[in-house]
């Protein structure tokens, strides 16, 4: 998960990339890493400096209207987690590409357990499609990515790690994500106890950043709360509001696999330009172009047919040896986390649980 890259792919998203207005920020782009990648000797943090540090940071939540029993729950008393350090630095050379992370991740077992998911909450679901127009395959492929369906939120606490991770390097993000923290605990959405995720800050089944659970988190079940950690509907709700607010298009795919000759990547290498603006995905990527220019170009479906004939624009996105055009609600995906991987692994598995 990402170092240099966190800071600067979160702002040139919400920046550079020109998304409809009330987008949520995206998380900072994350290619998930192997499975089972080994973590680094932690190098311990000097106490004395990371506590006058939070001396700073208690002061200005104060300023930012952050109570100070909420400032005293959360930041009396708590250690820099060295292990979440040595987690953000380290980024091996080399990464899975597209296509073993696919085959890693889309397994008989996740696609069989994402079926089964769809049929034992088809009705709140169906729910939450009438209320946001999310399918009910795309909300259990998103939760099955992020959490494996729940299984795993993270056991990292949350206000430690981001107070770590503002401490180290004096980041912007991370302190940013740190206030929005304390303001969840400030309204009494969940105890700082309760705030747990990923190392990086990620949190729930969803795994929100706290920015983003302040701007999308819903209260779906109406029980006064916006739980993403336990309560199904909220879940759901405020995954679908996320991608709601970042451009889902109701009854639109997401995009689909194709097949490109060696001749056609020649024509794409020369007519069609790569963005050059958003996070390292979105820049590897190309510019939007109509389906019939696709064609024309010798792009078809992986069984040799046509594209469709719809008037829907797309953009490629190259695996090793497999290619996908990505519509709209692709680039919803990426808002979402901005990662090739996750995104068609979201699309894939969709796809591959929806009745037939």
């Amino acid at each position: 998960m990402l170092r240099a890259a966190l800071v600067a792919a979160l702002l040139s998203l919400m920046l550079a990339q020109r998304l409809p207005a009330g987008t949520p920020a995206p998380r900072p782009e994350q290619t998930p890493p192997p499975v089972q990648t080994p973590v680094p000797t932690p190098t311990p943090i000097p106490a004395a400096a990371f506590e006058e540090f939070l001396v700073g940071l208690r002061a200005e939540a104060r300023t930012r209207g952050i109570r100070q029993a909420t400032i005293d729950a959360a930041l009396t008393g708590i250690e820099a987690n060295p292990v979440v350090v040595a987690r953000d630095r380290a980024q091996p050379e080399l990464t899975q590409s597209l296509d073993e992370y696919l085959a890693a991740r889309l397994t008989p077992t996740r696609i069989e357990n994402g079926q089964n998911n769809l049929k034992t909450h088809g009705e709140l679901l169906a729910q939450i499609e009438k209320a946001y127009g999310l399918s009910g395959p795309v909300m259990v492929a998103v939760w099955g990515l992020e959490s494996n369906f729940g299984a795993f939120t993270g056991t990292y606490q949350t206000i430690t790690s981001l107070a770590t991770l503002a401490y180290d390097g004096r980041r912007p993000l991370f302190r940013e994500e740190l206030f929005a923290a304390l303001k969840i605990i400030d309204a009494g959405h969940a105890t700082a106890a309760d705030l747990k995720g990923s190392w990086a800050g990620a949190m729930g089944q969803p795994q929100f950043m706290p920015s983003s659970y302040l701007r999308t988190a819903v209260d779906f079940d109406s029980d006064g709360r916006m739980d993403i950690w336990t309560s199904l509907p909220d879940v759901f709700g405020s995954m679908a509001n996320y991608l709601k607010n970042a451009g889902w298009q109701p009854g639109e795919r997401w995009g689909r696999e194709v097949r490109v000759s060696k001749e056609a990547i020649a024509a794409i290498d020369k007519t069609v330009p790569m963005r050059t603006s958003g996070c390292r995905s979105v820049r590897e990527m190309t510019v939007a172009r109509p389906l019939e220019a696709w064609t024309k170009l010798g792009v078809t479906l992986t069984d040799g047919e046509p594209l469709p004939t719809a008037t829907m624009t797309a953009s490629l996105v190259r695996g090793q040896s497999r290619y996908f055009l990505g519509y709209r609600n692709y680039e919803a995906l990426l808002a979402y986390n901005c990662s090739h991987a996750y995104a068609v692994s979201v699309g894939l598995l969709a796809d591959k649980i929806s009745p037939k």
